[in-house]
């Protein structure tokens, strides 16, 4: 009884401040475990900054969340930048978005190079001859967790079809199916909005754990104030900051050059991430593997594999994407191809920084839990049918890796369906699955 009082005594006293050298420690720990995709991230941070260290309040917390959902970009990396941010500024920000990234963005250079360098070893070759039908199931999956959270009607599963066959039959490109969806959502909104009302936050508040830091009436600090001289003058920084580079590299290499065109290419596509990593795969897909041949369908295989392995978000994907655009298109050279990774990753990312140090003042000043807008609500929807057309592009490539005229993959095909069963039926995560399926490659391709 001693026990339980003094814990709710504990519980009762306000957790003492947090410097920022000890966030800088959590956030840089937190980018090396931060497995498990946006979901698995988020629950991360929750059981840490909520639960065990009550550096805010999970009203809170759900408040910045529900903001971040509504972004394009990586929600789980805008919200440590946000979190960051509410605590210490905007160094606390900025120390917070990089350092859960960072350590995916060397891993996956490094892993760039050991790929151009390694990638055709015939025990390199047997691993990802495993771990591409794991792949595949694990965006068949994917779109199945997102459908089943956002598919709620008839109007939305008909949304979600039609994007299917625009991508699929009609190839049309992925940012005019979120315009259009968009269009869609934003008229069904108002004409019938109970189709489109299914969105809105990430469960409710079910219990307690104390005081925290930044609790439900801590007042909001200063630099959290909504103020327009400051939203102009970071809108004016990020412009800055995007069009000095952008100006050096068409100083230096043209406008038509490949550093310039990655760079201005994934611009577009940090703006256009809206329903997580796996929704501007295809749009990734369209442009580095088809228009500008960057890479080639099987090396962006093999680093959406790679991706999932590794910390961080899953649109760290890109950061492989430009290293072997580098080497591919520019020079077989590492400091070459590391620039270019650099690059791509920095415009991706440079976006999100923005979005949560010129828009957070704004969202605090509401106080409010946010709802998924109508038109988010039909992007969301839209986003499943284009994640099941990856799939089906994955499929092929794995299960007809010679054309419709080849032989069937038999053996791909049942790691395929094992994976997928694994994940569904099992609830295995990510991580062992892509390892079983690796060692089952080695099991099948290599001679003992």
């Amino acid at each position: 009884m001693q026990t339980s009082e003094t814990s709710n005594t504990k519980c009762d006293q306000n957790p003492p401040s947090v410097t920022v050298m000890q966030a800088l420690l959590f956030w840089l720990k937190l980018g090396f475990v931060s497995f498990g995709g946006p979901a698995g991230q988020i629950a991360i941070m929750h059981q840490e900054l909520v639960e065990k260290r009550r550096w805010i309040s999970e009203r809170r917390f759900l408040h910045a969340l529900n903001y971040c959902m509504l972004l394009p970009g990586p929600e789980a990396q805008q919200l440590a930048t946000y979190l960051g941010w509410l605590m210490h500024r905007s160094t606390g920000g900025i120390i917070a978005g990089l350092l859960f990234v960072l350590p995916s963005l060397l891993l996956l250079i490094v892993l760039g190079w050991l790929y151009v360098r390694f990638g055709q070893l015939p025990a390199v070759s047997a691993m990802l001859y495993g771990i591409k039908p794991a792949v595949t199931a694990i965006v068949l999956f994917a779109a199945y967790r997102i459908g089943s959270r956002a598919l709620k009607n008839v109007v939305l599963w008909t949304l979600a079809a039609l994007a299917f066959c625009a991508i699929f039959i009609l190839h049309a490109p992925f940012p005019l199916i979120v315009l259009v969806a968009a269009l869609i959502g934003a008229l069904g909104g108002k004409l019938t909005p109970q189709y489109f009302a299914v969105g809105g936050g990430h469960g409710a508040i079910k219990h307690s754990v104390g005081k925290a830091l930044i609790d439900d009436d801590t007042p909001i600090p200063d630099h959290a104030r909504f103020r327009w001289s400051r939203l102009l003058i970071i809108s004016g920084i990020g412009l800055l900051l995007w069009g000095g580079v952008m100006g050096l590299l068409c100083a230096q290499y043209g406008w038509s050059g490949a550093l310039t065109q990655m760079s201005w290419f994934f611009t577009k596509a940090a703006l256009l991430t809206f329903g997580g990593a796996y929704a501007v795969l295809p749009y990734v897909y369209q442009g580095a593997v088809e228009h500008y041949h960057w890479l080639s369908a099987e090396q962006m295989m093999d680093g959406l594999a790679l991706g999932e392995t590794t910390p961080g978000p899953l649109i760290m994907i890109v950061t492989f994407v430009g290293f072997l655009g580098g080497w591919n298109v520019i020079a077989h050279s590492f400091t070459v191809s590391a620039i270019a990774a650099l690059l791509v990753t920095y415009f991706t990312f440079l976006p999100s920084f923005l979005f949560i140090l010129a828009g957070a003042p704004f969202i605090e000043s509401t106080h409010g839990n946010l709802k998924f807008t109508a038109p988010l609500t039909a992007i969301t929807a839209a986003v499943v049918g284009v994640i099941v057309n990856l799939a089906v592009f994955f499929a092929k490539h794995v299960l007809l890796p010679h054309g419709f005229s080849g032989q069937f993959d038999s053996v791909a095909a049942l790691i395929t369906a094992t994976a997928l069963l694994a994940m569904l039926r099992y609830k295995i995560g990510i991580i062992p699955v892509i390892a079983v399926s690796g060692l089952l490659g080695w099991l099948v391709l290599l001679p003992f």
